[in-house]
């Protein structure tokens, strides 16, 4: 491990703050991220840059699981820290190698907390805990291709 190695939080934290400077710069967001960790606006570990790069070759996948999930609503009407927080969230739960949906979740939450609005995180805590949800029922269930199972 490295001598100076970041917390899980701090390491979320800062794909988070990176994640997030990117959404001004959608054209090119690995640019923007490089760039954040280059001019040490954000610091950067292995666990860092594992998520980003996970959220970032999975963000269609990602981007439609919370389509998925809002009613009434589209991606471009959530705030910007709400979706960057699920994103990154959904990147580490679904794709991720720790598989720790509650600590995704959680972190997020407290991100948000941090962050954003005062009572977005409700609306965070219940998308992606809806998504644990069912990734937990698919993981449990009988292999099947009859959708009425």
């Amino acid at each position: 491990m490295e001598e100076n190695a970041m917390t899980r939080r701090e390491a979320r934290e800062s794909a988070f703050l990176a994640a997030f400077s990117a959404t001004f710069q959608p054209e090119e967001p690995l640019e923007a991220i490089r760039d954040c960790g280059e001019m040490q606006e954000v610091a950067q570990d292995a666990f860092t840059t594992q998520l980003l790069h996970v959220m970032n070759r999975h963000a269609a996948e990602i981007d439609e699981t919370i389509s998925a999930h809002l009613k009434g609503w589209t991606l471009s009407r959530l705030p910007r820290v709400s979706l960057t927080a699920m994103r990154l969230a959904l990147a580490e739960m679904l794709y991720g190698n720790e598989k720790k949906p509650a600590v995704a979740i959680n972190e997020a939450v407290e991100l948000v907390k941090k962050y954003g609005a005062e009572n977005d995180y409700q609306f965070v805590n219940g998308l992606l805990g809806t998504v644990a949800r069912e990734q937990a029922g698919e993981e449990n269930a009988p292999a099947t291709d009859d959708p009425t199972c």
